[in-house]
């Protein structure tokens, strides 16, 4: 089991990599269609926004955070 001090950390994770999954899989589709090349395609936009998904939200989600605590208080 995980520490309950790293909660945040896996939330942003999380979902870092389930954004980053369904907009990929969405964005590939809309933009190229559907061909026997489509999952190569998509595993190798979602290899370049995965890690983009995730720093940001490293990056974003703690003043985000800050934020919406102070607002809903």
């Amino acid at each position: 089991m995980i520490s309950k001090k790293y909660s945040s950390l896996l939330f942003i994770l999380i979902m870092g990599f389930g954004m980053s999954l369904l907009m990929t899989l969405i964005i590939t589709y809309i933009n190229t269609g559907m061909d026997n090349e489509y999952p190569k395609r998509f595993f190798k936009a979602w290899s370049i926004s995965l890690p983009i998904a995730i720093i940001t939200s490293l990056l974003v989600g703690p003043p985000i955070q800050k934020i919406v605590s102070k607002i809903t208080k």
